[in-house]
C-alpha cells in the first residue's frame, strides 16, 4: 500500500445494530468512512474517520451550482470469508468520465482502490453474505469552494461510506412509459452519473408512484419516441430471438451491469442487438407475442423483472415468471462474484488483508 491514509478508528463499533435478515436499503452505515481532499491542483489529506456529519460552509459550491458526481458499487463475502469487487476500475473509469463532464478533478487509481480496499476491509463485518445482499458503497465527489458565482470549484472532496443492503426491489416492476417528462436531452449531462440527474427524475417519479407504478420509463427528450432508462437502472427487452437493450447516447447512462450482462449473455450465444428501441416496437412484439420478458439492471437493481408496462393509459403485462433469462443470467453474475465458476472476464477482485495497512 502506498497511500498515506490517516486512519481514526471508531472507539466502539455500531455493528450490534446490525440485524443481516432485516436489511432496509439506505438507512444504516457502516463504521467508518474515507476521505481525501483537492486543493491547489492536487489531491490530499488521505483519511478513513468515524463515519460521520461533516461541517460545510452555506455558500458551499456544490449546494448552489451542482458539481456533484457519484458511483454505486458493491463488497461481496463469500461462504469462505473472501471479500470481492465486482469491475471496481470500471466504476473508476465512469466516476471520471463523469468528473470531465463536470469540470472536476480525475482521481487516480492508487486513490481510489487504495481508499476504497482500505475502507472495506476496516468494515469487513459490516459485509451481508445473504443471499442477494451486499456492502452497498457510494464513491462520491462534490465542489468545496466558499464562493458565490458561477464558475468551477478550485477545491473538492472525495468520500466513501458503506451501507449494508438486500435487494433494492423485492418485487417484479410496475413502469409508466414517459410521455412528457425528461430525464435528460442530447447534449445534456445524460451520461454523466451526476446528482441532478436524479434531482430532475423524482418529480415524474412520485407522479408515476402516485398512480401505482413503481418507476418510470424514460423515453428521449425530443420526442419520447425511444426508450432509455429507468430512473436507477438500463432495461433489456427480451423477444423469441433477440435481446434488445438501448443503444448508449449522451442522454443515457452506461451501466456497469448492463455490459456485464450483454458480455455475459452473448458469450453463452445469444444475440443481443444495442439500438434505439422505439415504444411502438415495444408494444408491436406484446400485441404479436414475441415479446418474452423484460428487466432491468443496475447496481443497486442488480437484475429485476418488469411485469407490467403502461402507455397512454393502456397496461400491456409481462411474462416474469416462467423460464426468464433473467433469472440465468443473475445466478450466473453471483456465482462469479462468489468464487463459485471461473471469471472468465476477470472482473471479480480479491482484497486481502495483506493488500492494505491499516
Amino acid at each position: 500500500m502506498s497511500l498515506k491514509i490517516t486512519t481514526n478508528l471508531v472507539e466502539e463499533s455500531r455493528i450490534s445494530s446490525f440485524d443481516p435478515d432485516n436489511i432496509v436499503f439506505g438507512q444504516l452505515f457502516s463504521d467508518h468512512m474515507f476521505s481525501c481532499d483537492y486543493a491547489n491542483g492536487q489531491w490530499q489529506n488521505f483519511r478513513i474517520d468515524p463515519f460521520g456529519k461533516i461541517p460545510i460552509s452555506p455558500t458551499l459550491s456544490a449546494l448552489h451550482y451542482g458539481q456533484s458526481i457519484f458511483e454505486g458499487m458493491k463488497a461481496f463475502k463469500n461462504t469462505d470469508g473472501i471479500v470481492t469487487l465486482f469491475r471496481p476500475l470500471d466504476n473508476l473509469a465512469r466516476m471520471n468520465r463523469s468528473a470531465d463532464r463536470m469540470c472536476m478533478p480525475e482521481l487516480t487509481e492508487e486513490i481510489f482502490m487504495e481508499g476504497l480496499k482500505a475502507l472495506v476491509m476496516i468494515d469487513k463485518d459490516w459485509i451481508p453474505t445473504k443471499l442477494g445482499s451486499a456492502l452497498y458503497l457510494r464513491p462520491f465527489m462534490f465542489a468545496m469552494d466558499d464562493y458565490l458565482g458561477v464558475k468551477p470549484s478550485e477545491t473538492y472532496k472525495f468520500m466513501i461510506y458503506g451501507c449494508p443492503v438486500s435487494a433494492y426491489y423485492s418485487n417484479p416492476l410496475k413502469v409508466r412509459i414517459e410521455e412528457k417528462y425528461t430525464r435528460a436531452s442530447k447534449g445534456g449531462v445524460g451520461a454523466a452519473k451526476c446528482a441532478g440527474n436524479y434531482a430532475a427524475s423524482m418529480y415524474p417519479t412520485r407522479l408515476a408512484q402516485k398512480d401505482g407504478f413503481d418507476q418510470v420509463l424514460w423515453t428521449d427528450g425530443e420526442h419520447h419516441q425511444y426508450l432509455e432508462e429507468t430512473g436507477t437502472s438500463n432495461i433489456f427487452i427480451v423477444t423469441k430471438n433477440t435481446i434488445y437493450t438501448p443503444e448508449l447516447n449522451d442522454s443515457l447512462l452506461a451501466g456497469i451491469t448492463r455490459d456485464s450482462i450483454i458480455k455475459l449473455l452473448r458469450a453463452n450465444g445469444k444475440e443481443v442487438i444495442e439500438k434505439k428501441v422505439s415504444v411502438e416496437e415495444l408494444i408491436n412484439w406484446h400485441k404479436s407475442g414475441e415479446l418474452t420478458e423484460m428487466f432491468v439492471s443496475g447496481t443497486a437493481a442488480t437484475v429485476t423483472n418488469i411485469q407490467l408496462f403502461s402507455y397512454m393509459g393502456m397496461s400491456y403485462q409481462v411474462n416474469h415468471t416462467e423460464n426468464l433469462l433473467s433469472a440465468e443470467i443473475l445466478r450466473e453474475v453471483r456465482a462469479m462474484r462468489a468464487l463459485q465458476i471461473p471469471d472468465k472476464f476477470g472482473w471479480v477482485s480479491v482484497i486481502s488483508e495483506s493488500e492494505v495497512s491499516i
